[in-house]
């Protein structure tokens, strides 16, 4: 008998497309690998509230989750109210990394996330861009506790900028991952997709060699080298690409279909 593996599964890029997407030949995948009793876990740079209609659309209403990049870990159980429970939650104060971002991106937009609500902003994102409503507040409040994440986010520039940029002033203290636009997430020092699920893999008894993994952006980049099978979209940076074992299609041609289809 096969033993149940664990199926670490990014979902921007990788199960459903840019444009927010879940094909049916992805979701039928994802389901025949959970009935055949593999252990499916979204790991997301989402936030809770941007993870939990993605696992209600593919039907994964048990196991875990990790959002906001690794901070947070979710357990889901259908009986609690909420249909889940924060197992971990791992924050830092904002205030140092947000002193240095904002002489170098004086006109970026900022976000911290309130953990299962959405975010605080210093001011409106693009539409869609955030989970969530939203909440303007003023820019000491962005700083006022610790956070599970800070967002940086310039409309005007590219992520190659972004990260030139970010490379140059040297974050300390801090985990980083610029996305595909010019999109900058900040999470607590050792915080990553692959450190919350080495602790997911552990809580349910999983061997190394039994994990797999599929993502498609830099803050995949760890969670693919953990893995023991780490496979990169074929819509992935270079970068992402050859940090992976394997590179199946794009997510437009429904890319994870015949990485789930490869399972056991």
């Amino acid at each position: 008998m096969t033993p149940p593996h664990l199926v670490c599964l990014d979902i921007d890029g990788t199960t459903v497309n840019h444009e927010g997407a879940l094909s049916e030949a992805v979701r039928t995948a994802v389901r025949r690998v959970a009935d055949a009793g593999h252990h499916v876990t979204i790991a997301t740079g989402r936030a809770i509230i941007g993870t939990l209609p993605v696992l209600d659309r593919l039907g994964l209403t048990t196991g875990f989750a990790v959002c906001a990049n690794g901070a947070v870990t979710v357990r889901l159980d259908p009986s609690l109210d909420d249909g889940y429970e924060v197992v971990e939650a791992v924050t830092f104060d904002p205030a140092p990394a947000l002193r240095l971002l904002r002489e170098e991106f004086p006109s970026a937009l900022v976000a911290v996330e309130e953990l299962g609500v959405g975010f605080k902003v210093s001011a409106p994102f693009p539409d869609g861009e955030l989970d969530g409503t939203p909440r303007v507040v003023p820019f000491d409040e962005l700083t006022a506790t610790p956070v599970t994440r800070l967002t940086i986010r310039d409309p005007e520039s590219t992520s190659e900028e972004f990260l030139e940029r970010t490379e140059r002033i040297g974050l300390h203290g801090v985990e980083y991952a610029v996305g595909w636009s010019a999109w900058l997430d900040i999470n607590p020092e050792g915080v990553s997709k692959a450190a919350a699920l080495e602790g997911v893999r552990r809580r349910i008894g999983v061997e190394p060699m039994h994990t797999l993994a599929v993502g498609d952006q830099r803050n995949d980049l760890e969670m693919l080298r953990w893995a023991a099978r780490g496979v990169a979209m074929g819509n992935a940076p270079d970068e992402v690409k050859a940090a992976a074992d394997e590179v199946t299609g794009h997510v437009d041609d429904d890319g994870l279909v015949a990485v789930l289809e490869s399972l056991p």
